[in-house]
């Protein structure tokens, strides 16, 4: 990664650096060039200085396991990097949840189709009516819709085709 390779030379320490005895010490040490170094990562010095703090607040609560590592300061910087990558993260799905396109139902439109809907299937014949609703509502076969009714399943069809044909001829008129 390329902020990766940045942020290594930016913080590489010489070689005749000592490693901090205490954290007050690593503190002291480290505190100008860990923020410099997180200004150069994210660009912005609020950011820069929150990560930061939040690193050394990590370290510091963590001293007794931290101080006894042969390179604390590798540490230090290295959660501070992780902490920088979870904020990027968190950023990028907070901006794709932000601008996800919802699903935007009229809802006045929805209540206007569906009376428009039950108007028409009142004008239908009861046949014609109860076809319909056998058939293209609740997902009946034509058989089905047969035996619930007494008919054929043919004439089911037939009269659940001649009620939609009246509904699109109803829908043509309100149109019109």
């Amino acid at each position: 990664m390329v902020l990766e390779e940045l942020f290594s030379a930016v913080v590489e320490r010489s070689d005749s650096a000592e490693t901090p005895q205490s954290f007050d010490e690593l503190f002291l040490a480290e505190r100008t060039r860990l923020f410099g170094a997180l200004c150069v990562l994210t660009g912005d010095r609020a950011e820069a200085e929150d990560l930061a703090q939040d690193a050394f607040v990590r370290v510091w609560s963590a001293w007794d396991r931290v101080g006894a590592m042969d390179d604390p300061t590798g540490y230090l910087y290295r959660t501070a990097l992780n902490g920088a990558r979870s904020r990027y993260r968190r950023s990028v799905l907070a901006l794709k949840r932000q601008f996800r396109p919802r699903d935007h139902r009229d809802e006045l439109s929805l209540v206007e189709e569906r009376d428009v809907l039950i108007r028409g299937l009142g004008r239908l014949t009861h046949k014609q009516r109860t076809a319909i609703v056998l058939l293209d509502l609740l997902g009946f076969s034509s058989e089905e819709a047969g035996t619930a009714l007494g008919m054929q399943p043919g004439a089911v069809r037939t009269q659940a085709s001649r009620g939609r044909a009246e509904l699109r001829r109803q829908a043509g008129e309100d149109d019109g």
